[in-house]
């Protein structure tokens, strides 16, 4: 597959990447949002964390059964266009139904339906990049993707807060309904994580397999057998890595599950189901979405600097030291709008978190497996937002005393300690073969 790999245009790495732009604003309408909807319909903070727990665990089931199967599919859509396809139909159905759910339980129920989806078409995308460029343009492939990443969150993260504010807010809302400007968005967001995952299956053609290779040692596998074979045997430069992406996620994960509630409850003092709150909520969408437009801006800048060479490790270290800082920072405000700025570090952390470690990955894993490899990666991506579901529950209820704030500071320390454990990952790793 390698030999006959050939450098592609930047338009041609534009439209390859084209659908991680829906696939983001689905995600960032989740992130901003899902949080507040549970809320709406009656969770308590202290509740949060595990209904959350289904992005994590359908990412640790569904993402390396599909990396695997998409590594022996070919049909007439090729090798990785179908499960784009199959997951953008299913997400924007999911999306659709989400604003619409009556209970905490069929919202949750939805979630997994949703993330479901969101991973099958996610992480074959990652896969992409190695089948398609070669060795040097990878790191311009997954910035690329970084880019659309940061341009769908931007959108989608602010987005009831801007159809409020263009005047589709429909009045004020009862107690336990959610608002129709989520609606809204939700409904958007089918129409755009779809429209761009066709985009991209029609413009971009994937290379045949080489039917003179011989075939692998693990063919005849089945997809349990080779995940626990490949977790058993992965290259070293991965497992270094997959400690980086642990204490990472986990940092992450407490943004994401933690930051609006706090902003609603600790900088807008509402409590869930007042306008004070609803509006603490659209802020905290404003923020996600400056972040990512911050990784966006930040995204440009990869793209040159990958051209010119600096090295994949050098960025993903600065950002995770930008990223953490950034969300210690939050602790120091009372006005909201001084957010922004720790929206900055976090901005510049995620451009780089979304990238970099595929960069320093995609070199050191077989060509042939590239789709498991990928979706066993992102076992280190999972694993540690499990472990935040299941503990930080009880910790925000008992130790924090129900405030969500605190969990926020503790992304911060755990994006800090993911950027010391970059030190540990080997500088070079050849490809097995």
């Amino acid at each position: 597959m390698n030999s006959r790999q050939i450098p592609l245009s930047l338009p041609a790495i534009l439209n390859m990447s084209a659908g991680f732009f829906g696939i983001q604003f689905g995600w960032g309408l989740q992130m901003a949002n899902m949080s507040a909807i549970y809320q709406y319909l009656g969770a308590s903070e202290s509740d949060l964390a595990i209904l959350w727990l289904a992005a994590p665990v359908t990412g640790l089931i569904v993402q390396p059964i599909i990396g695997h199967y998409s590594d022996h599919t070919w049909t007439r859509l090729g090798r990785r266009r179908p499960y784009f396809l199959a997951g953008a139909i299913l997400a924007s159905c999911a999306l659709v139904a989400m604003p619409n759910a009556p209970s905490v339980w069929i919202a949750a129920g939805l979630l997994w339906v949703l993330d479901a989806s969101v991973n099958i078409s996610m992480e074959p995308f990652r896969a992409f990049v190695g089948d398609l460029l070669p060795s040097s343009q990878r790191q311009l492939g997954f910035s690329m993707q970084s880019l659309l990443i940061g341009a769908g969150a931007v959108f989608s993260g602010a987005m009831p807060w801007l159809l409020t504010h263009l005047g589709y807010g429909g009045g004020p809302t009862a107690k336990g309904a959610i608002p129709h400007t989520v609606h809204l968005a939700f409904y958007l967001g089918a129409v755009v994580f779809l429209g761009t995952v066709v985009y991209t299956v029609a413009t971009t053609a994937e290379i045949p397999p080489d039917r003179s290779a011989p075939p692998s040692p693990d063919a005849g596998r089945s997809a349990v057998v080779e995940i626990f074979h490949g977790l058993m045997n992965m290259p070293r430069l991965m497992r270094r890595l997959a400690v980086v992406q642990f204490f990472t996620w986990l940092g992450l994960f407490c943004m994401w599950l933690y930051f609006p509630p706090a902003v609603g409850t600790e900088i807008f003092h509402g409590e869930p189901g007042s306008a004070a709150y609803q509006s603490g909520v659209e802020w905290s969408g404003v923020c996600l979405s400056a972040y990512n437009f911050i990784a966006f801006i930040v995204a440009f800048g990869l793209v040159a600097l990958s051209r010119k060479g600096i090295s994949s490790r050098t960025l993903y270290r600065v950002g995770l030291v930008c990223a953490g800082l950034g969300l210690i920072s939050t602790r120091l405000w009372s006005d909201p709008h001084y957010l922004l700025v720790s929206m900055v570090g976090v901005g510049i952390g995620w451009a780089t978190i979304l990238s970099m470690p595929y960069a320093l990955l995609a070199d050191a894993i077989p060509a042939q497996k590239m789709g498991f490899y990928m979706g066993v990666f992102n076992f280190f991506i999972v694993l540690p937002q499990i472990a935040a579901a299941a503990l930080l529950g009880p910790v925000v209820k008992n130790l924090f005393a129900g405030h969500a704030l605190p969990a926020v500071i503790i992304g911060g320390v755990s994006l800090l300690v993911a950027a010391a454990a970059l030190s540990l990952v080997p500088r070079d790793d050849a490809r097995p073969a």
